[in-house]
Parts: C-alpha cells; structure tokens; sequence
C-alpha cells in the first residue's frame, strides 16, 4: 500500500508540476504578446510622428489648453472627415425643425454613381436622415454624404459645400474650404489639424442629443450588417468617435474624443502612413495627454453629456426606386418618426418639413445672424449662427438637372474612396403658392449682405448684421428682395436709405469690420 501510495504522490505531483508549467508558459506567451504589441504601437508611433504628411493636435476639451501640437496649422487634405460638417449641417436641420430622423433622403444619379465606400442605394431610392447619419458614422458611405448634401443643398452639392465652408468658418474653421459634401478628392479642399479638433468639440458641445451616434458599432441596412471603421471605438478606454478618413492624397485620418474620469480630450492625427500606424499614434497620443487634461476647468456645460449609441442599430430596409415616390406620399407631419436610437439618446423630433431649403445662390452670400458663443472654450469660443425660423411644407422632386462644376477642378481619379464623378444632381421645386415678390424696395444706393431661402430668414440676417453696423446703419432701412434662382425663390437681405456712395460703401466697411460679409451697389 506505502508503495502504490508513493507512486500515486509522485503521479500527482508530476501532474501539478506539468500543470504549474503549462500555466507559467501560457502567462510568458501572453506576456510576450502584450509587449510585442507594446514595442510595435510605439514603434509604429514614432513612426508616424516622423512622417513628412504628419499632423496632429490633442486639445483639452474643458479648457481649450493645447496639450500637443505638431504640424496643427498646416493645410491637409481631409478626406472622410469632411463628412463631420456633413454630420454638423444635418445635426443643424434636425435641430431647427426643417428635417426630421424619418425625413426621406433622395439618390440623385449623382449621388449614386459616388465611388466606395457606398450604400449603394441606386438612383431614385431614398433612405431615411437616420440611415444617412448611421451610414456616415459607421461605413463612411460616400454615396450617403453626398445624397444628404444634395437634399439640404436644395438640389446642388455645389451650393451645400457653399454653405459648409460658410459655417466652417463660422465656428472659427478659418483655413478650412469645402468642395464637395464626402471628401473625395479636389484640390480646393482643405483643413488643418486644429480647424478639425474645433469641429469635433463643437460637435459635442452644440448637438449633444445626436453626438451618441458616433459611438455606433454597427447598424443593420436592410439585410446587410454595417460595422463601424473606427477601431478605437470599443478598444481604447473612453473613445466614443469621432471619424476616420482617407484617401491616397490625405493619407489616413483619425479624430477621436475621450471621455475618462471627469476629463475629456479631442485629439486629431493627419496624414497617416496607414491604418495601423494611425491607430498607434492615437493610443499613444491619448495614452500621453489624457492625465495631463484638467477634471475641474471649463463650464460644466462645456462638453454636454450624451448617452452612447445601442451597441447595434437596426433600421428600415432602403426604398427602392420604384417605391420611393410612394414613400415620399406617405410621410406626414402627423407621423412619428423611425428612430431605433430615440429611446437611448432622447431625439427630439421636431415639426414637419419646411420650405426652407438650405442653400444659397450667389457667391457673395454672407452668414451674418450671430449669437453669443455658448462655450468659454477658447477653441471653440466663436460666434454661432443663431437658430433659424422656418415655415414648413414637404420637400418635391423633380426632374434631375446638370450639376454645378466643382471649382477648381478635382484631383485624378484613384481606387476607392477618392474619385468624384460630375454626373447629375436631384433638384426640388417650389409651391406653386410661393407666388415672386415684385417689390424691389427703396432705390439709391443699397448694402447686401445676403441671400435666404425666406423673407423672414432674410430679415432676420438684417436684424443680426444692424446690430453690428453702428452708426453706419444707424438710419438703414432693412428689406428683403425676392428673386427667382433656378425654380426656387430666394430673397436678398439688403439695406436701403442711404443718400449716395459713401454712405453706402462706408457702412460696408463697417460690417466687414464686423466680419459680415456685403457688397454696395445701386437700387
């Protein structure tokens, strides 16, 4: 028995030794793993920060303090992250009531015929605001963004990216010019690290309600599963988006925001050598800068707080062209809307669609209306566009026509997600109710400062701009022209009443002072 009992004690303890080493060998190999993938993220790091197209910035999101710069002001070529002022632009419209989550989106041919990465809706289907959003966010559906460009752009991606650029600089995006509504390549457009470090906090701060959608890992499309590109979402600690971008020109593009234990960061990283090189370099960036950013300084309202999207999303299936018209019929006001994320991120949804198409129709067309900046956040501490009044109606689709040329002319096609097709782009028409105004309003020498989609926005803009003109405008007279500008009405926002040239160019000058935009001509 003493014999059998040793041999058992023996056979145990070579079975506990076997054992002991095969854990001690499995904790070396995963230790081993670990600091591989520790060495490689650094080496990748300092990889990129010596990469000739590199750029990048990491802001305090409470304070505004620049806590890394490198390259911040140098202009680059952004690449998907222009569909963040996409994202801005649609964000505005929601909030402002002219369009609504289940808002139809119509596919131009145009808009279609954009090369990957798409949705690949086909000319004459429609999506819905949300599935564009959720596309944008997750896929970078270039066929999406331009689709959402073209409808808040009153037909023409030409006149959205107009409007883009306008409000770009409204936040104090001075050196940022767009082209087109996704970023395929043109040589006009163009930004800087810090330009997009100021959009991803305003994003933030301006739509808290919608920023949650960032955050998605995944959306369901009709019978497709659409997982997110942005791989930090998820695996870095605190990450809750924003946008990945690239094209061969740009290199790879990365903004993220983080949000740990009562601080919060945005950071931007431009002009990457590739995926994995970028995503080091973010790591790192957040690892290094994300305890040096403050827990206490800023207004508590700074950064508003937004619940994260659902892990997935699930949304209607695409309408397909022959069943868009009849979608379009069936939308009313007095429907609520399709919204999976409405519960977790309290959408409002706000009235029915307005007449007020979102466009602007001559080049001098100038975003006066400011209001008071709702962040001591100095990055992002510029005057804002106040909000809007709008009526409301549906939006019509007619017939397409020719689109306008970008200026200057895009880049030379490339494989993927960087050619720009000139095709045709979906136009809408007015209510026949919408009768032109023939009252030019005084004669004399007059001030422009604007264009509007209504008399009221117009006038409004007016309000704003007097405000600001000072004694120049002391004894203006502010009206609003209508004109006719391709089937759509618009009205000029001008001042009248001044006694002859001077006077006229002399409270231009005043308003530019300002920085509005004008031009004096004669009534």
């Amino acid at each position: 028995m003493q014999a059998k009992s040793g041999i058992v004690s023996r056979s145990v303890s070579s079975v506990s030794s076997s054992r002991s080493g095969s854990f001690f060998a499995r904790l070396l190999a995963v230790l081993s793993v670990a600091i591989t993938i520790v060495v490689v993220d650094s080496v990748n790091a300092d990889a990129e920060a010596a990469n000739p197209k590199y750029a990048g910035i990491v802001v305090d999101a409470k304070t505004g303090n620049v806590l890394y710069s490198e390259n911040a002001d140098r202009l680059q070529y952004p690449a998907s992250l222009t569909k963040m002022m996409t994202l801005y632009m649609t964000f505005e419209a929601l909030e402002q009531g002219r369009i609504r989550l289940d808002t139809p989106v119509p596919f131009s041919a145009h808009a279609s015929a954009q090369a990957p990465t798409k949705l690949g809706v086909r000319a004459g289907g429609t999506i819905t605001v949300e599935q564009g959003i959720l596309g944008l966010v997750t896929l970078s559906a270039n066929d999406a963004a331009t689709a959402l460009g073209e409808m808040l752009g009153g037909g023409s991606e030409d006149r959205f990216a107009q409007l883009m650029t306008a409000k770009a600089h409204a936040l104090g995006m001075t050196r940022t010019t767009y082209r087109n509504a996704n970023g395929l390549p043109n040589t006009a457009q163009m930004t800087t690290a810090r330009d997009q470090a100021r959009l991803g906090i305003a994003l933030r701060q301006h739509f808290p309600q919608y920023y949650g959608y960032f955050s998605t890992r995944a959306f369901k499309f009709g019978s497709r599963t659409i997982r997110s590109h942005n791989r930090l979402v998820g695996s870095v600690r605190g990450v809750d988006g924003i946008k990945t971008g690239y094209t061969r020109a740009a290199g790879f593009n990365l903004v993220s925001s983080v949000q740990v234990d009562g601080k919060t960061i945005v950071g931007v990283v431009m002009g990457g050598a590739s995926t994995p090189a970028r995503d080091a370099q973010m790591r790192n960036l957040i690892a290094t800068y994300l305890p040096k950013a403050s827990s206490r300084g800023g207004s508590s309202a700074l950064i508003a707080q937004a619940a994260p999207a659902p892990a997935m999303i699930v949304t209607p299936a695409p309408v397909q062209p022959k069943k868009a018209q009849q979608m379009a019929k069936t939308i009313t006001a007095a429907q609520p809307p399709v919204s999976a994320a409405a519960a977790d991120l309290s959408l409002p949804h706000k009235g029915p669609l307005p007449d007020a198409r979102y466009q602007v129709a001559e080049t001098e067309v100038a975003y006066a209306e400011t209001a008071a900046p709702n962040s001591d956040n100095p990055l992002v501490a510029q005057p804002m566009p106040a909000p809007t009044k709008v009526k409301t109606m549906t939006f019509k689709q007619q017939a397409a026509v020719a689109a306008p040329k970008p200026t200057p002319a895009s880049m030379p096609t490339e494989q993927g997600e960087t050619s720009v097709d000139n095709l045709t782009t979906a136009s809408t028409t007015p209510s026949p109710t919408r009768a032109a105004s023939t009252s030019n309003g005084p004669t004399g020498w007059v001030v422009q400062v604007g264009v509007s989609p209504s008399r009221q926005m117009a006038m409004d803009l007016l309000e704003g701009a007097k405000s600001k003109g000072g004694k120049a405008l002391a004894s203006a007279k502010p009206f609003a022209v209508a004109y006719a500008a391709g089937g759509d009405q618009l009205y000029r926002a001008r001042f009248g009443g001044f006694d002859d040239q001077r006077d006229a160019v002399n409270a231009c000058k005043a308003l530019k002072k300002a920085g509005i935009k004008c031009w004096a001509a004669a009534q």
